[in-house]
């Protein structure tokens, strides 16, 4: 069956994740906006494998879906939990850093209140009307089989990331599991001799802590493995953190595009660093089981992973790894394997019937202008969390989300409805327009 909506729509964002679930939230009140939010899933459940009891998001209540576009938003974290009559239970709790699972409920608790938001839907294809001006979505119900036709004047992706997987990993066939299903793994994992644990972020030491709990009551060989050199923390210091600004998403924004890839690479720790709470927990945690048992813990750096494998017979991964400082190579086996090795952006299908409209950069990426749109008309189709390269290491950070949602709505309705904040650092990031010269007077020093 297909079903053709006859209403226009202003537009209809693909995905509800946290990003476009704010927008959802922060276009909820606007007057004569018309919005659809589509989703394939059943129902919003956010990294369902890695809600682990104690684990916290690494930023302030206050970064939640809508509070620092609108402090007033029925939508606010604070609003949540005072309806939920946990108020004065939070604010003794004295802890700025919500749980995983507590923020997991929060948003479920939002979307109760939206009544466009449809989950069980998959967006299967989105072309452009040339004669009406218009995008044709096409939808399909994941549970019924019926097809729905939707016009929209924009479009906002908000599809989120991928497990990755590392190249040399892509021939384990299943055998080995990503952290993104972890904690339904978990059980399973324990009932092995020893447990390998693959990266170096923040879900790899989330896991492995999780595991080292309980490796005196099971008696597993527990292994954490990295090609960093180091179990590096996030940096939390504030100058540092004043670089998730809207000045420095326009600094790096205007820089070359080689200088901005360089720049991520050397970043990685502003993002995908680890809590260092989590780190002194790690080590106390070993060392107090080391005070009472001896236990088998392995943490390796410097150890990239260039072969994997899978021995049906003894049922053993074997790893080919490469110490990159001492230019070595050595075999570690182990009879089960966690890959902690992040997300990436998958280009989702649906786009190749508008491939043509959307700006691609030498790299196939996407050319994402400063307002957040890939269309050459700079007006059209707009992006959350797929923006990375071009607006630098804040683009999954939910601290920004409410702002580059603020950006969004202007964009889409021409009209400033929440405050976009301009300059919020004290610092500066650039040199200063009016005293750069043609080439250097002096000699450079630190």
């Amino acid at each position: 069956m297909r079903i053709m909506q006859n209403k226009t729509y202003d537009f209809i964002a693909v995905g509800v994740g946290p990003f476009n679930l704010s927008l959802a939230c922060l276009t909820a009140p606007i007057k004569n906006l018309d919005g659809l939010f589509f989703d394939k899933n059943e129902s919003f459940n956010w990294h369902p494998g890695m809600l682990l009891q104690d684990t916290t998001l690494q930023i302030p209540f206050m970064a939640d879906l809508v509070t620092l576009a609108d402090p007033t938003s029925p939508f606010s974290f604070l609003n949540y939990i005072k309806e939920q009559g946990k108020m004065y239970s939070f604010y003794i709790r004295e802890n700025f850093l919500l749980l995983r699972n507590e923020y997991n409920q929060y948003c479920q608790w939002a979307i109760k209140k939206l009544p466009n938001i449809f989950f069980n839907t998959e967006v299967t294809s989105i072309e452009f009307d040339e004669n009406q001006q218009l995008y044709i979505v096409k939808t399909l119900c994941t549970k019924t089989d019926v097809t729905s036709i939707y016009r929209t004047k924009k479009i906002v992706l908000g599809t989120g990331t991928a497990p990755h997987i590392p190249k040399a990993c892509q021939g384990l066939q299943g055998k080995a599991i990503h952290s993104s299903a972890y904690v339904s793994n978990k059980a399973a994992l324990q009932q092995q001799k020893a447990i390998t644990v693959l990266g170096s972020g923040q879900s790899a030491a989330e896991v492995f802590n999780d595991l080292l709990q309980e490796i005196d009551v099971y008696g597993y060989q527990l292994n954490w493995i990295t090609r960093s050199s180091r179990f590096f923390p996030m940096d939390y210091s504030k100058l540092t953190l004043e670089m998730t600004s809207p000045e420095y998403v326009d600094y790096f924004y205007n820089l070359p595009a080689e200088k901005r890839d360089s720049l991520l690479e050397n970043q990685k720790l502003l993002y995908k660093g680890i809590n260092k709470d989590l780190i002194e927990t790690i080590f106390d945690t070993i060392y107090s089981k080391k005070v009472i048992t001896e236990i088998d813990v392995n943490l390796r750096t410097n150890a990239a992973c260039t072969k994997a494998s899978f021995n049906e017979g003894n049922q053993e991964f074997e790893l080919e790894l490469h110490q990159l400082e001492q230019d070595q190579r050595y075999r570690h086996k182990t009879s089960a394997l966690v890959l902690a090795t992040g997300y990436g952006y998958k280009l989702p299908q649906f786009l190749e019937g508008i491939a043509d409209r959307i700006l691609w950069d030498e790299k196939g990426r996407f050319a994402a202008n400063r307002n957040y749109t890939i269309d050459y008309n700079a007006s059209e189709i707009f992006v959350q969390n797929a923006e990375l390269h071009t607006h630098g290491f804040v683009t999954p950070d939910l601290g920004m989300v409410c702002y580059r949602n603020s950006y969004i709505i202007k964009e889409i309705t021409g009209v400033e409805h929440y405050a976009i904040e301009k300059k919020i650092a004290f610092q500066e990031f650039g040199a200063p327009a009016a005293e750069v010269v043609e080439s250097p007077a002096f000699e450079t020093i630190a």
